[in-house]
This record gives structure tokens, C-alpha cells and sequence, in this order.
């Protein structure tokens, strides 16, 4: 994930919810609530030439997230194992 993470077309997105989101973040996250009635319509909204790397709290989440995404034709897309809480564990840097 670092190495995605220093693309500079990466687009990195937080699918929790805004309040698990705001208690801690990927630095530099878009967050796209999975629940919102819209995260159909928000999705549809990225740019689908560039890669997509994708994150949840645990990873159920964003399984379901890239099943809708290669539905609507991105290409590139990645999933973060384990989630935000794999993130936490190894120690790596959040935003607030």
C-alpha cells in the first residue's frame, strides 16, 4: 500500500462512515460514506482512468465496494487488507 500511496493519480478512499472516518484517516482520504443512500452516485463521480485504492474498517466493507466498482467500469482498483484497523495495528500514520 505504500507504494500505491506514492502515486501521484492514486485516489484513496475512505468508505467508513463520516464519524469513523473523522475519529482517525489514511492521510489524504476522500471520505465516501458505503451506507449513504448516494454512494452509487458519489462513486460514479471518480475519475475511472486513474486507480482507485479502497478501505474500510476491517475489509467487509470494501469487498462490496470493489464488486460495484467493476460493475461500473473502473479498472485499476485496490483494496486495503484488513482495513483501516490493519493500518492502526502497523503503525502507520493517521489524520485526525
Amino acid at each position: 500500500m505504500q507504494e500505491l500511496l506514492s502515486l501521484n493519480n492514486i485516489q484513496l478512499i475512505d468508505i467508513r462512515t463520516p464519524s469513523e472516518y473523522n475519529d482517525g484517516h489514511v492521510p489524504n482520504a476522500q471520505n465516501i460514506d458505503f451506507w449513504n443512500p448516494n454512494f452509487d452516485d458519489n462513486i460514479e463521480k471518480l475519475d475511472k482512468s486513474k486507480p482507485i485504492l479502497v478501505y474500510c474498517k476491517s475489509g467487509g466493507r470494501s469487498a462490496k465496494c470493489v464488486s460495484k466498482l467493476i460493475a461500473k467500469g473502473f479498472e485499476k482498483i485496490y483494496d486495503l487488507k484488513g482495513g483501516f484497523l490493519q493500518w492502526k495495528s502497523k503503525m502507520k500514520e493517521v489524520q485526525n
